[in-house]
């Protein structure tokens, strides 16, 4: 009986392929959106994962994110450095700026000073040169989308930028993960960057602490904080930071869910509709098969094949068609390093699954009510 109901599916090929439509464009529409969803969220943490060496960030108490900071005085290093269980702790600034090109361009920036001897706050990976070039004069090193952006026809390696009056010489790339805004951050020591950047007395706007061996960067935490004032966070808590500081303070989960519910909507509609008809269309069939001494209950299982037929080659092409698509925008600088999480499948799964019951239960519903005499009427 499953056999017939597959062939009474595709014998219909105009609904038969309206059918995969609704459900792939739905599995598409949901599982592309949430997908961009959770990676444009996940940059809000990009300035603490760029910094892979640092355990512990301190900051202001009022602070929130890397961009969002308070800055402190530069005592405040002495004070970290105090506290039992510092194997290290180093100064470190993002401010913002404008810089002017050679070209005479204004470009709004992201200035990140790092340590100047050990140059921790760098990105871990260089597409090209080397963390050592910041020893030379005025140097400065760019992230990877930031010389897309400014410099698309020619190589940045070289070019002259103007700050606050001073001159900065891009001598490296790095591999940086672009953060929220895709703002051009530019990479320089830290002594330098209080030039490029002056501001108010206080200049410091972290402090990244490396742990001893023997204590939790969580037990650290506290310490720093009951000893100096100042608010401490461990790396993934200060990660989790950025990503809630965008949750509660944009608009970006409203749009994105109401897109997402959208293409639900459209999935019922389309495939409900559709179904529907096909099934008004086949109810002579149904009439006759239950004539012939078919049960309900048969006939819900051959609906129920129908609907999961239909629903697995329609979600596999709407999930196909977000790895395309995904694949296709990798070139971009807006999508680098984009991903499809594992649970982004699973929750258009879910969502395809309640569509394919919900439509298959308000089709099936015409289908009982027909009495088998009504195939002879």
């Amino acid at each position: 009986m499953n056999w017939i109901a597959i062939r009474m599916l595709t014998g219909d090929a105009q609904k038969f392929y309206g059918l995969l439509f609704g459900i792939a464009f739905s599995t598409l529409l949901i599982t592309q959106q949430l997908t961009i969803f959770v990676n444009l969220l996940e940059r809000g943490s990009s300035g603490v994962y760029n910094v892979s060496s640092a355990d512990v960030w301190v900051m202001d108490p009022v602070s929130r994110t890397t961009e969002v900071a308070y800055p402190m005085p530069s005592t405040a290093l002495d004070k970290v450095r105090g506290v039992a269980g510092v194997a290290w702790a180093v100064p470190h600034i993002r401010a913002s700026a404008s810089v002017r090109t050679g070209s005479g361009e204004l470009e709004g920036v992201s200035v990140v000073g790092v340590d100047d001897a050990t140059l921790i706050g760098l990105p871990k990976g260089m597409v090209e040169g080397a963390p050592q070039v910041l020893s030379e004069p005025d140097s400065v090193i760019i992230d990877d989308v930031g010389a897309t952006r400014m410099f698309p026809d020619e190589s940045p390696i070289g070019q002259r930028l103007e700050l606050n009056d001073q001159r900065a010489v891009i001598r490296g790339i790095a591999d940086a993960i672009p953060s929220f805004t895709s703002q051009v951050t530019l990479y320089t020591k830290y002594s330098r960057a209080l030039n490029y950047v002056p501001g108010t007395r206080n200049r410091l706007s972290f402090v990244l602490v490396g742990k001893a061996q023997d204590v939790s960067p969580e037990e650290l935490v506290e310490r720093i904080e009951s000893q100096t004032g100042l608010r401490a966070r461990t790396r993934d808590e200060f990660a989790r930071d950025g990503v809630d500081f965008i949750i509660e303070n944009t608009g970006i989960p409203l749009n994105f869910g109401i897109t997402v519910a959208l293409g639900f909507i459209v999935g019922v509609a389309i495939v409900g509709l559709t179904f529907s008809l096909f099934i008004r269309d086949n109810i002579k069939q149904f009439g006759a098969l239950k004539a012939i001494g078919v049960t309900n209950g048969t006939i819900r299982r051959m609906v129920a094949v129908q609907a999961g037929m239909v629903g697995f080659i329609g979600y596999g092409l709407g999930v196909v068609g977000t790895v395309l698509f995904i694949l296709g925008f990798s070139g971009n600088p807006t999508f680098k390093g984009f991903y499809i999480p594992w649970q982004v499948p699973l929750v258009s799964l879910v969502a395809i699954v309640v569509i394919i019951a919900l439509t298959g239960w308000l089709a099936l519903r015409s289908v009982m009510k027909t009495e088998p005499a009504a195939v002879f009427r």
